[in-house]
């Protein structure tokens, strides 16, 4: 007990307003951990910019699909109800892992979600957010990669070989067109949580490179993708995050405005 005494009053605060008086399991058996990772995550971590709680809240839930941390996964997915994001926006953020995590690793992720809502009373299913048909997602999920990328996936289909166009294809159908258009989330917001998949993921530094540009093209700057890896560092670790910020500085240079 002494030793949660010398958790910070900020700490203590910012981890009240997620998880209201929720008593910590680890706590009695490991004082030494929480203190030093309570302070870190919840006070030095939080207190290094200004992004919103609930972005905070969204991102490091994404991070935690990703790095297949079930057991967190659950605790900011509750989190994120007690501070007011809404049921959509949590099964969208489950539902983009797929294209980008696979389904064999996101459906626990879906049950619990399932479970969760149930325990609050929420009624499922939730109402649909898809904004294609079969007859329409090519042409919305190509659209849409333009709009985050630009020329890039001209080049893309041009230069791919013919035995691999079908996979140029299901990024734009099936990828951005089942997924990415679909409503809930915001195209910003999407863009960071596709990030945070990525970089909790590991081994993607390609696509993280891809979707740093995508964040810049839509108006994430350089400062906003330095907060989201920042906010993300205690639940993903050091070496995923340095990878990113080197992926960052490729793309992003400081002196790049």
């Amino acid at each position: 007990m002494e030793k949660s005494a010398k958790i910070t009053e900020t700490a203590i605060g910012n981890h009240q307003a997620l998880w209201p008086d929720y008593v910590s399991k680890a706590g009695p058996t490991d004082p030494d951990l929480i203190e030093v990772f309570d302070n870190f995550a919840f006070d030095e971590v939080i207190g290094h910019d200004a992004m919103d709680m609930k972005t905070r809240v969204l991102l490091i839930m994404a991070s935690t699909i990703g790095s297949q941390a079930l057991t967190e996964y659950k605790m900011f997915a509750n989190a994120a109800l007690n501070i007011g994001i809404t049921p959509v926006e949590i099964k969208e953020v489950v539902y983009q892992a797929v294209p980008y995590v696979g389904i064999a690793k996101v459906v626990d992720f879906l049950y619990a979600t399932n479970e969760l809502f149930k325990e609050r009373n929420i009624s499922l299913p939730l109402e649909s957010q898809s904004t294609t048909t079969p007859g329409t997602r090519f042409d919305k999920g190509l659209e849409l990669q333009k709009q985050i990328f630009g020329d890039r996936i001209d080049e893309m289909y041009k230069a791919s070989p013919e035995d691999l166009l079908h996979i140029q294809r299901y990024l734009s159908a099936n990828c951005f067109g089942d997924y990415v258009t679909r409503k809930g989330l915001d195209i910003q917001i999407r863009e960071m949580v596709t990030l945070a998949f990525l970089i909790a993921l590991g081994g993607t530094e390609g696509q993280i490179k891809g979707h740093i540009q995508g964040n810049a093209n839509i108006g994430n700057d350089r400062q906003t993708l330095i907060n989201l890896m920042t906010q993300l560092l205690p639940f993903v670790g050091y070496p995923r995050t340095l990878n990113a910020i080197n992926c960052l500085n490729e793309i992003l240079p400081i002196n790049k405005k």
